[in-house]
């Protein structure tokens, strides 16, 4: 688990291809080391990765089929810059909100402007899911958690603070940059508990109509 408060901007040192999926060798920078060992947890633009060396300059990890079609790390290149930060523990402060680590779908930056000393993002996110984004809610934008400014469909805005676009790769966002998300644990479950027995059916999925049948609404 982390909290989506990025703690160093690293950079991919080499990507090697493995058979169809990807060997990852990440630069960290100044993100401090010293408490990782081998199979720890690091996430890497909001992606969890397995540790499994530790070469001096950073860590090398494994990344599946299932993470290479789900984010954009087999779009990143060496040089690519990747927001990092290490699996939170019991003393760490929550000044995010939980994240796992397991992305949902990669979504596309339509607009930047600037707002003040601000800078406004709007973002559009995959159809599926839409439904898990709501205004003032949590969204986790490669590895950063971020509040949700407005939504308007499948689109979403962010206002990012100048500190925040320092200390993590937003400030390099242009439109058409695609960027990993991960919608709130929270209303992923909410989901599956509200269609109660009905999430064991095949293709089972809250509408308007499920709604008013178990007495949700009238």
């Amino acid at each position: 688990m982390f909290t989506g408060i990025i703690q160093a901007v690293g950079s991919i040192a080499s990507l090697e291809p493995r058979n169809g999926d990807m060997r990852l060798h990440v630069r960290t920078g100044a993100l401090d080391l010293s408490d990782i060992f081998l199979g720890d947890s690091i996430a890497t633009n909001g992606v969890c990765l397995t540790a499994i060396e530790l070469p001096g300059d950073g860590y090398v990890a494994d990344v599946s089929r299932e993470s290479l079609s789900l984010t954009t790390l087999g779009e990143l290149r060496p040089g690519s810059r990747v927001n990092l930060e290490k699996a939170l523990t019991l003393s760490t402060p929550l000044g995010g909100h939980l994240v796992s680590g397991h992305v949902d779908g990669v979504g596309t930056v339509l607009e930047r402007s600037d707002d003040a000393r601000s800078v406004r993002f709007r973002i559009e996110a995959p159809a599926a899911l839409a439904r898990y984004i709501a205004h003032k809610g949590s969204i986790c934008v490669d590895g950063i958690s971020l509040t949700v400014n407005a939504v308007d469909g499948r689109v979403f805005d962010l206002n990012i603070v100048p500190h925040t676009l320092e200390a993590t790769t937003m400030g390099d966002y242009v439109p058409g940059t695609r960027v990993n998300l991960e919608v709130d644990l929270i209303a992923r479950y909410l989901e599956r508990l509200v269609l109660g027995e009905a999430a064991a059916k095949t293709g089972a999925t809250i509408t308007e109509a499920f709604l008013a049948d178990h007495g949700f609404i009238k």
